[in-house]
């Protein structure tokens, strides 16, 4: 049951991958985009987490995970074939990309929380952090193969052939879906959705652990928010990449959180979850003082070893904190719990993306670049400052 689950997310976690260099080259390469229109375009992607996810918890509660899993796939297949629909007839404009970016991104929302609150259904609970790590590996796998593919699909075939893909991937994806189980669930009184959305609210603000985890994922994922506009901007533009070599560049994030994810759970049986949780919030900050520098072929080397290291630090904080929720929190409150974690960590994406669009846009792409370790350095600085400086293991 397990490996179908791990066959659908895998199969459009692959597509997704394409989309990743394809959308911002359609912008930047088709349509000529500004910094500032390629910030708009990264805010609109993650919008759903800043307007959806805190409603989408209290509703997941209630609906039926696998048919949400499979109806969203759906969703984001639609959107991702209206560029290749309209490129073709000359009709497609940043708006329009605007407002797939937006539709797959609510999409998203929804398919997070599912996707989160499914897995324990159909995984042992001592097997949650390796079947977590799993996941996170394939994910890598994917970001490791799919932007050097993508860089030349769009290169030979067209940006807008390559998200074509993606939504073949998401109807494959959203079939395989609907022939899992359902989840069976504890019944929930049903009650106001802001009732249900301040519960969760309360116990991940109350818990002198989740809180600050939070603040940590805050910190790192508007430093990716900032990444996701500024990465196109200064590998195309600053250093003139092409696109098949802007896909291999970016694939180096795929090869950092690849190893993270393999060799995480190894480090954490070895010096413990908690100490590696602290070592890896400390070293992100000087892997992104790497991807500034050089110019040329030099400094797409130090950008793909900095984003490399990185996406490291990132997936062991991740995969770690991820599981502790999910071994933490009572079951009927585990969808609202990861809402609202997601609402704050990954509501900051949209503001990191159009921060790091204006800054681009009045100095240089590379100038932003150094604002990354400014804002990545809160993440160790709140992780030692809360109870898990004192704690070796945090894990079961």
């Amino acid at each position: 049951m397990f490996w179908r689950y791990w066959t659908a997310k895998t199969t459009s976690q692959a597509g997704s991958a394409l989309t990743s260099v394809a959308l911002p080259l359609t912008a930047l390469v088709l349509l000529d985009a500004s910094a500032l229109e390629v910030g708009i375009l990264v805010a609109a992607g993650d919008l759903g987490w800043l307007l959806l996810t805190l409603p989408a918890g209290a509703l997941a509660t209630h609906l039926p995970l696998r048919g949400l899993q499979a109806s969203v796939d759906f969703v984001r297949a639609g959107a991702l074939l209206t560029p290749a629909i309209l490129w073709p007839l000359g009709w497609l404009t940043m708006p329009t990309l605007f407002a797939v970016a937006l539709t797959v991104s609510f999409a998203n929302v929804f398919a997070f929380v599912a996707n989160t609150t499914y897995i324990p259904h159909v995984v042992p609970r001592e097997q949650l952090n390796s079947r977590n790590s799993l996941m996170s590996g394939t994910h890598a796998l994917t970001q490791l193969g799919g932007p050097p593919v993508a860089g030349v699909v769009v290169q030979w075939l067209g940006a807008p052939i390559a998200l074509l893909i993606d939504a073949v991937s998401y109807v494959v994806s959203g079939a395989l879906m609907w022939t899992l189980p359902r989840a069976e669930r504890p019944q929930v009184a049903r009650s106001p959705m802001l009732t249900q959305i301040r519960e969760g609210w309360r116990y991940v603000v109350a818990h002198p652990v989740m809180r600050p985890m939070m603040i940590d994922a805050a910190a790192t994922n508007f430093a990716c928010g900032m990444l996701l506009t500024l990465t196109p901007l200064y590998l195309i533009r600053d250093l003139g990449a092409s696109p098949t070599a802007y896909g291999v560049v970016l694939a180096s994030e795929g090869l950092g959180a690849l190893v993270g994810a393999t060799f995480g759970p190894r480090l954490g049986r070895r010096f413990g979850t908690g100490r590696m949780l602290l070592a890896a919030a400390v070293l992100s900050v000087p892997s992104v003082l790497l991807m500034p520098l050089g110019h040329d072929l030099l400094g797409m080397a130090a950008f793909a070893l900095g984003n490399a290291l990185f996406a490291f630090f990132t997936v062991i904080l991740s995969v770690v904190t991820r599981t502790y929720r999910q071994q933490e929190s009572p079951p009927h409150l585990l969808a609202r719990v990861m809402a609202t974690v997601r609402f704050v960590s990954w509501g900051v994406i949209p503001l990191g993306g159009l921060l790091a669009g204006w800054v681009a846009q009045g100095t240089s792409a590379r100038d932003a670049l150094w604002l990354l370790a400014v804002v990545v350095a809160v993440s160790p600085v709140v992780l030692f400052a809360s109870p898990l400086r004192d704690r070796r293991e945090i894990l079961d």
